[in-house]
């Protein structure tokens, strides 16, 4: 069992360290004002005896410490296992139909269309967005211009919607690509324009709408 040489008379303490030789030059007699009143030497480290003990000096707190009375200093409490929380990237992408979203030819969302943002929304709760794009696409019915028009305010009104969902402004971002990237295939839809026609190149109409962000697991 380990006991604490502490020695009130300061001679006497001096005396037995010296006869063990811990005060050989090394030691010293004076100890750091943050320290708990054990002896020290020149490299602040606790003095100890032949048979590893502290020394202390009679002088100053008797503070246990876990270095020299690990007996008499209760180990740390365990703190119980709390899985971190993680964050993962994640997002998703959906094509929507413009027939669905917009009336032909138009840009303002139809009823069905909010539905179907609200949709994607609901989907896509659980995700902090670092980037929502919105692409419009058109078919090729009309001029090159005016299809890339249609398609960026198309986009557009995506948007809108929802920034009046909460979705910060900074966050999407929109493009239109008017008829430059048909689903249809060459030699698809041919004719000149007609109901059978539209309806042939109604894949072409669409926005692509993809969200990145990243979900938090715990």
């Amino acid at each position: 069992m380990k006991t604490i040489l502490t020695m009130k008379p300061m001679k006497l303490a001096i005396a037995c360290a010296l006869a063990w030789g811990v005060l050989s030059g090394v030691a010293s007699a004076q100890t750091n004002p943050a320290d708990t009143g054990y002896l020290t030497d020149q490299r602040s480290a606790v003095a100890r005896s032949g048979f590893g003990l502290c020394w202390h000096t009679g002088m100053g707190p008797a503070v246990y410490t876990a270095e020299c009375d690990p007996s008499r200093v209760p180990a740390p409490l365990a703190q119980a296992d709390v899985p971190a929380s993680t964050t993962r990237p994640a997002g998703g992408r959906v094509t929507l139909d413009a027939d669905t979203l917009f009336d032909f030819n138009k840009a303002d969302l139809r009823p069905a269309g909010k539905m179907a943002l609200d949709d994607f929304l609901e989907k896509m709760k659980g995700i902090t967005p670092e980037v929502i794009i919105a692409v419009g696409h058109a078919d090729r019915i009309g001029s090159d211009a005016y299809n890339q028009n249609l398609s960026e305010r198309r986009a557009t009104s995506v948007k809108t919607y929802m920034l009046g969902k909460g979705i910060a402004a900074n966050r999407i971002h929109t493009e239109g690509r008017g008829e430059k990237q048909p689903v249809t295939k060459a030699g698809d839809c041919l004719g000149a324009k007609s109901a059978k026609v539209i309806a042939c190149l109604q894949p072409d109409r669409r926005v692509d709408i993809e969200m990145v962000g990243t979900r938090v697991e715990k």
